[in-house]
């Protein structure tokens, strides 16, 4: 079996429909698989009730939530979609979401004369993102690249700057739980987090419920793989896997393309949680 449990459409910030995210992922090898767009499920809907063949296509959602001011991604896997918790929540947050870009598709049109608006209501997509923005900027000559977009207009501190108002930490892992799912902080190496603070974040999250961390994911040497394990082990979590995967473009990204767990993570995979129910292992 081979899993990867983390991975977006073009319903958030990816560029494919989920017909090609599972259709990549039966190429791939990949067996069981998550779709978890951030802060909404509409790439699950039509699989509800026609599940794909070829692979096992497991509920999952990204909700984007706070922490000592920082915006931390949890996911949560195995939730009910139907969870009238979870579907207040997301719906929440789409509405933080749409606040935030219209403030800054205002500060675009006072500058720059271009309609982000217009731009958004011609895509797939159900989660707004600064992402969306930054491709339009790029299309519109403004910048060269993603990179420079944020650099310039949308990072911390920058022109077109908007603090997001999430969710807290305790709320998301609350919320995915009551949907009957299993709440996993997301790529925790990529936050800008010291050695300290990580642990402390753990630690928050451990002590407020939540169940696991991703510990393999695209692009991660061997060595933070074998520091995640270790804060893994250390803080009782179940450990996780996820390419991360927005599109084809970026193939050192790919649907199935992440390490296998280390084996001193083999009794504390994620798929052994005593929650998990989209398989049988025995």
């Amino acid at each position: 079996m081979k899993f990867d449990l983390h991975s977006h459409s073009h319903y958030s910030d990816g560029k494919h429909a989920p017909e090609f995210l599972i259709e990549r992922a039966i190429q791939n090898g990949v067996t069981h698989l998550a779709i978890t767009d951030h802060d909404c499920i509409h790439a699950l809907a039509q699989y509800e009730k026609n599940p794909p063949e070829g692979l096992t296509l497991i509920n999952g959602v990204e909700i984007s939530c706070q922490w000592e001011g920082l915006e931390i991604h949890l996911i949560g896997l195995e939730i009910d979609l139907q969870s009238p918790g979870l579907l207040a929540l997301l719906a929440s947050q789409q509405q933080r979401r749409r606040h935030r870009i219209e403030q800054i598709a205002s500060l675009i049109k006072q500058h720059h004369k271009l309609d982000l608006l217009d731009y958004f209501a011609a895509l797939p997509c159900v989660s707004l993102t600064r992402s969306h923005v930054a491709d339009f900027m790029v299309e519109k000559g403004l910048c060269k690249n993603r990179q420079k977009v944020f650099k310039r207009y949308l990072g911390k501190g920058a022109k077109y700057y908007i603090k997001a108002q999430w969710c807290s930490l305790n709320e998301a892992i609350g919320t995915i739980q009551d949907a009957g799912g299993i709440a996993v902080i997301a790529h925790p190496s990529r936050y800008p987090l010291g050695t300290t603070k990580l642990r402390r974040l753990l630690s928050d999250f451990a002590n407020g419920g939540g169940d696991a961390m991703e510990v393999s994911y695209s692009n991660l040497d061997s060595i933070t793989i074998g520091k995640l394990a270790k804060l893994c082990l250390e803080f009782k979590l179940w450990a996780s896997v996820g390419s991360d995967f927005h599109t084809s473009e970026t193939t050192w990204l790919d649907i199935g393309k992440m390490p296998a767990l280390p084996p001193s993570c083999k009794k504390n995979a994620i798929w052994n949680h005593p929650r998990w129910h989209s398989i049988s292992l025995g």
